[in-house]
């Protein structure tokens, strides 16, 4: 039997009803919205109801009635009437052990669960396949603390059942970047102990911060022993392994110097390289011209103008068959812009000259853009991830290039892998997908926000992998600060969503609308490391905590 904290009252102005319940309870008893409470039902069934609002009230009349019980205002004054107070709180009904809704009857006790018990409430048990998302800790007093793990179906997560993932809240505070990392961790351990070919997962990161990415298989560094042992320990009780990402595969942008177009440490790349997995990628004319389009994305081009001339090089009409390299295409480029140029007459030379202008400024000295050398330092990114396998993690660096060029360079990837599970590659030798492609992208409102252009090719591939990637085993986990801002298609496909801190301006958007108010206000004070998890095998709305990284992390 679990403590009674207090019997559920219903009055006229507020009855209970199928969906929710009141209870009173002490008014020192310490309770938080998401905490989970019992009640005996009907045949002796037990209701389970998660808390929403706390509200204290006493026999007051009115705020002047009180006042005036305090010798009208004197803050120092003993209250001449003693008043009676006490707690009332609103709990959602979640279950019942035998689906019984009737509402709750006036007077019934209500207890504290205990851990198997809120477990079962929110549907935690007996999960299949198994992925940890966190932990939940419920009732602040030690003889009643509640911690546990929480679970979700990966299928419920990759596939096939639901699929995608979307994570917002504010910079620095909210940790988008350590709780997808830690849900990433999370799913290749489980794939790796389950060790089967017929059904693994490839991870795809894009790194757009900084160094944030650039050593996750390797250990963090704790600052003391006792913090180690208590970020170790707390991974172990979440069923996860201690060790950090394995099978990890970094690709840095080109630079003659190794280093002059990424944030690692050169002593860092050089030990990377020694182990054989870093490489340097590049784009050569040859196989990527195809690819021009991406580098137009954040433009309108309501006259497809821009198109017919990317269509004009790609179906290598004019000279643009013959070229060998990008500057050649450049002063190829360069031909269509004088006046009376021979081309497509459809073509104005004033819209070649536009092209000019932002191809060059994406192209000319851009070291990427160049031959790709047949040794094992340089690579494409369409090739490398065409022979990705079951359990790799690729982490691509964008941080140190231009809005322009990480767009290109995204677009690219996400392109490769949609083109990769269409079977566009199975005749090339040594491609062997994996069943599942999770790609991570920090930042989605860069490519994804409400205001980009209908027109761009990334937000069509990002379009058709919330829509159509499910059943191709093309998953989507996203950050961004602003949730509201992001292209409803994207959010309205994704099956998990997880809130970290935000403002109020935020959750005042119709993205909100259905989060019960007292959930919202605590969305813009929830600590770093704690998110609100909403995924339809959830019953409810859930709190949840998540350990440190297990991986380096460069100090800022």
């Amino acid at each position: 039997m679990g403590r009674t904290i207090g019997k559920v009252i219903a009055t006229e102005k507020s009855p209970s009803t199928i969906d929710d319940f009141y209870f009173w309870t002490k008014s020192e008893m310490i309770l938080n919205p998401f905490d989970v409470v019992k009640v005996t039902h009907l045949q002796n069934s037990v209701s389970y109801g998660v808390i929403e609002e706390i509200s204290h009230i006493t026999d007051t009349a009115n705020f002047l009635a009180d006042y005036i019980s305090n010798d009208f205002g004197e803050v120092d004054a003993s209250e001449n009437t003693h008043r009676v107070g006490m707690n009332y709180v609103k709990a959602k009904v979640i279950g019942n052990t035998q689906n019984i809704y009737i509402p709750l009857i006036n007077n019934s006790k209500v207890e504290l669960a205990d851990e198997n018990e809120v477990a079962e409430a929110l549907g935690l048990k007996n999960v299949k396949n198994p992925v940890t998302c966190g932990y939940l800790e419920m009732y602040s007093s030690n003889e009643d603390r509640v911690q546990l793990p929480v679970e979700l179906d990966s299928r419920f997560l990759i596939g096939p059942e639901g699929a995608h993932l979307n994570i917002s809240g504010i910079s620095g505070l909210a940790a988008k970047t350590s709780y997808a990392m830690f849900l990433l961790k999370s799913i290749q351990d489980k794939y790796l102990e389950k060790n089967d070919p017929e059904d693994d997962v490839a991870f795809v990161l894009f790194n757009v911060k900084g160094k944030d990415l650039l050593a996750i298989d390797e250990m963090n560094e704790f600052e003391t022993a006792e913090e180690k042992k208590e970020v170790l320990d707390l991974y172990e009780k979440l069923h996860m392994s201690t060790q950090p990402f394995q099978n990890v595969h970094y690709y840095y942008p080109y630079s003659g110097n190794k280093i002059g177009n990424t944030y690692l440490p050169k002593e860092a790349y050089e030990e990377q390289r020694k182990l054989n997995k870093a490489k340097l990628y590049k784009y050569s004319y040859e196989d990527d011209k195809d690819n021009l389009d991406l580098m137009f994305a954040s433009m309108d081009d309501p006259a497809q103008t821009m198109d017919s001339i990317i269509n004009y090089i790609i179906t290598n009409q004019g000279s643009f068959g013959g070229l060998d390299d990008w500057e050649d295409f450049l002063d190829e480029v360069q031909k269509y812009c004088r006046a009376g140029s021979a081309g497509d007459k459809e073509i104005t030379v004033a819209s070649w000259r536009k092209f000019n202008r932002i191809i060059r400024k994406s192209i000319y000295r851009n070291e990427i853009f160049g031959t790709v050398r047949n040794n094992d330092e340089e690579t494409r990114i369409g090739e490398a991830l065409k022979h990705i396998k079951g359990n790799e993690v690729h982490v691509i660096d964008i941080a140190k290039l231009n809005e322009d060029m990480q767009g290109f360079v995204f677009g690219d990837a996400i392109r490769t892998i949609y083109d990769l599970q269409l079977g566009q590659f199975s005749e090339d030798e040594n491609v062997n997908p994996p069943k599942k492609i999770v790609i991570f992208i920090d930042e989605l409102n860069k490519y994804a926000s409400q205001d980009t252009p209908k027109s761009s090719p990334i937000l069509r591939q990002i379009l058709d992998i919330a829509e159509r990637g499910r059943s191709l085993g093309i998953i989507l986990f996203a950050a961004e600060q602003f949730r509201s801002a992001i292209h409803s298609r994207v959010t309205g496909n994704c099956s998990t969503h997880a809130y970290g801190r935000t403002n109020a301006i935020e959750i005042a958007k119709a993205d909100y609308k259905y989060v019960p108010q007292v959930y919202k206000n605590m969305m813009t004070r929830l600590k770093q490391g704690e998110y609100i998890i909403q995924n339809p095998v959830f019953r409810s709305l859930l709190n949840i905590k998540f350990p440190k990284p297990i991986y380096k992390q460069y100090k800022q």
